[in-house]
Protein backbone atom coordinates (compact mmCIF):
# COMPACT_ATOMS: atom_id res chain seq x y z
CA UNK A 1 0.00 0.00 0.00
CA UNK A 2 1.16 3.26 -0.78
CA UNK A 3 0.33 6.91 1.11
CA UNK A 4 -0.30 10.36 0.06
CA UNK A 5 0.25 13.40 1.95
CA UNK A 6 -2.56 16.33 0.80
CA UNK A 7 -2.45 19.72 0.57
CA UNK A 8 -5.66 21.93 1.48
CA UNK A 9 -7.87 22.44 -1.89
CA UNK A 10 -6.86 25.21 -4.03
CA UNK A 11 -10.49 26.39 -4.66
CA UNK A 12 -10.90 26.84 -0.87
CA UNK A 13 -7.68 28.54 -0.45
CA UNK A 14 -7.82 30.96 -3.38
CA UNK A 15 -10.98 31.82 -1.58
CA UNK A 16 -9.41 32.86 1.45
CA UNK A 17 -6.09 34.85 -0.41
CA UNK A 18 -9.17 36.71 -2.19
CA UNK A 19 -10.30 38.05 0.75
CA UNK A 20 -13.11 35.77 1.82
CA UNK A 21 -13.83 34.83 4.93
CA UNK A 22 -12.31 31.87 6.58
CA UNK A 23 -14.37 29.34 8.92
CA UNK A 24 -15.59 31.49 11.08
CA UNK A 25 -17.13 33.85 8.12
CA UNK A 26 -13.80 36.79 8.63
CA UNK A 27 -11.08 37.53 6.55
CA UNK A 28 -7.76 36.05 7.32
CA UNK A 29 -5.27 37.82 9.27
CA UNK A 30 -2.25 39.10 7.72
CA UNK A 31 1.09 38.46 8.65
CA UNK A 32 4.91 39.02 7.55
CA UNK A 33 7.17 35.69 8.13
CA UNK A 34 9.64 35.81 10.29
CA UNK A 35 11.10 32.34 8.34
CA UNK A 36 10.76 30.37 11.49
CA UNK A 37 8.19 27.63 11.48
CA UNK A 38 5.20 28.85 9.32
CA UNK A 39 4.07 26.33 7.10
CA UNK A 40 1.92 26.85 4.11
CA UNK A 41 -0.70 24.22 4.16
CA UNK A 42 -1.34 24.62 0.20
CA UNK A 43 2.22 24.95 -1.15
CA UNK A 44 3.50 22.18 2.23
CA UNK A 45 6.47 24.72 2.34
CA UNK A 46 7.87 26.91 4.13
CA UNK A 47 6.52 30.62 3.78
CA UNK A 48 10.03 32.13 3.85
CA UNK A 49 11.13 35.32 6.03
CA UNK A 50 9.86 38.78 4.94
CA UNK A 51 7.74 36.80 2.50
CA UNK A 52 3.44 37.60 3.80
CA UNK A 53 0.92 35.54 4.48
CA UNK A 54 -2.34 34.88 6.11
CA UNK A 55 -4.14 33.27 8.96
CA UNK A 56 -7.21 31.66 8.72
CA UNK A 57 -9.66 29.30 11.07
CA UNK A 58 -9.59 25.91 9.09
CA UNK A 59 -12.33 22.85 9.53
CA UNK A 60 -10.92 20.13 7.38
CA UNK A 61 -14.61 18.13 7.76
CA UNK A 62 -17.14 18.83 4.95
CA UNK A 63 -19.84 19.52 8.53
CA UNK A 64 -20.10 20.58 11.68
CA UNK A 65 -20.63 17.35 13.96
CA UNK A 66 -18.53 16.35 17.55
CA UNK A 67 -15.36 15.76 15.99
CA UNK A 68 -15.07 18.66 13.53
CA UNK A 69 -12.01 19.98 14.90
CA UNK A 70 -11.20 23.60 13.94
CA UNK A 71 -8.24 25.60 14.36
CA UNK A 72 -5.48 28.05 12.36
CA UNK A 73 -3.68 27.12 9.47
CA UNK A 74 -1.30 29.62 7.53
CA UNK A 75 -1.38 30.31 3.84
CA UNK A 76 0.91 32.22 1.59
CA UNK A 77 -0.60 35.24 1.23
CA UNK A 78 -0.18 35.45 -2.61
CA UNK A 79 -1.49 32.24 -4.88
CA UNK A 80 0.93 29.43 -4.68
CA UNK A 81 0.62 26.04 -6.46
CA UNK A 82 -0.72 23.24 -4.38
CA UNK A 83 1.87 20.47 -3.56
CA UNK A 84 1.05 17.59 -5.60
CA UNK A 85 -0.12 14.14 -3.56
CA UNK A 86 2.76 12.96 -2.68
CA UNK A 87 4.08 9.72 -0.95
CA UNK A 88 7.24 11.74 0.74
CA UNK A 89 6.96 13.88 3.93
CA UNK A 90 6.34 17.26 2.84
CA UNK A 91 8.46 20.35 3.69
CA UNK A 92 5.95 21.50 6.86
CA UNK A 93 6.49 18.91 8.68
CA UNK A 94 10.16 19.61 10.03
CA UNK A 95 9.20 19.87 13.70
CA UNK A 96 10.08 16.34 15.91
CA UNK A 97 6.68 15.18 16.30
CA UNK A 98 3.15 15.25 15.31
CA UNK A 99 -0.61 14.11 16.31
CA UNK A 100 -1.80 11.88 13.96
CA UNK A 101 -5.18 10.55 14.18
CA UNK A 102 -7.57 8.27 11.99
CA UNK A 103 -10.59 8.72 10.68
CA UNK A 104 -13.67 6.74 9.52
CA UNK A 105 -15.18 8.16 6.16
CA UNK A 106 -18.27 9.41 8.19
CA UNK A 107 -15.33 12.03 9.86
CA UNK A 108 -15.28 10.13 13.31
CA UNK A 109 -12.03 9.77 14.75
CA UNK A 110 -11.08 6.28 15.11
CA UNK A 111 -10.41 5.29 18.51
CA UNK A 112 -7.18 3.86 19.21
CA UNK A 113 -5.21 5.39 15.80
CA UNK A 114 -4.32 8.95 17.77
CA UNK A 115 -0.35 8.84 18.90
CA UNK A 116 2.19 11.89 19.29
CA UNK A 117 4.40 10.32 16.47
CA UNK A 118 8.10 11.80 15.85
CA UNK A 119 7.88 12.81 12.17
CA UNK A 120 10.02 10.46 10.23
CA UNK A 121 8.06 7.96 11.71
CA UNK A 122 4.85 8.89 10.19
CA UNK A 123 5.24 7.45 7.40
CA UNK A 124 5.20 3.65 9.07
CA UNK A 125 2.75 4.67 11.65
CA UNK A 126 -0.02 5.98 8.98
CA UNK A 127 0.69 2.11 7.37
CA UNK A 128 -0.38 0.70 10.51
CA UNK A 129 -3.44 2.65 11.25
CA UNK A 130 -4.63 2.23 7.67
CA UNK A 131 -4.38 -2.00 8.35
CA UNK A 132 -7.90 -1.04 10.42
CA UNK A 133 -10.06 -0.96 7.19
CA UNK A 134 -12.60 1.19 9.18
CA UNK A 135 -10.21 4.23 8.60
CA UNK A 136 -10.47 6.07 5.34
CA UNK A 137 -7.68 9.09 6.10
CA UNK A 138 -5.49 10.53 8.79
CA UNK A 139 -5.17 13.74 9.69
CA UNK A 140 -1.55 15.66 10.81
CA UNK A 141 -1.83 17.94 13.69
CA UNK A 142 0.99 19.68 15.66
CA UNK A 143 1.26 18.13 18.67
CA UNK A 144 1.80 21.12 20.82
CA UNK A 145 -0.94 23.47 19.17
CA UNK A 146 -3.09 21.05 17.52
CA UNK A 147 -2.92 23.53 14.03
CA UNK A 148 -4.18 20.95 10.92
CA UNK A 149 -1.11 20.23 8.51
CA UNK A 150 -1.60 17.22 6.09
CA UNK A 151 -3.93 14.87 5.48
CA UNK A 152 -2.86 11.25 4.60
CA UNK A 153 -4.77 8.84 2.46
CA UNK A 154 -4.21 5.61 0.62
CA UNK A 155 -2.98 5.87 -2.85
Amino acid sequence: MTIQFHALPTDAVRAIQSGGPDFWGVPAEHAISDGSGIPCRHCLRQIPAGKPYLIAAWRPFPSAQPYAEVGPVFLCADACTASEPSADIPEVLNSADYLIKGYTADYRIRYGTGAITPMPQIPGAAHAIFDDPLVAFIDVRSARNNCFHTRITRA
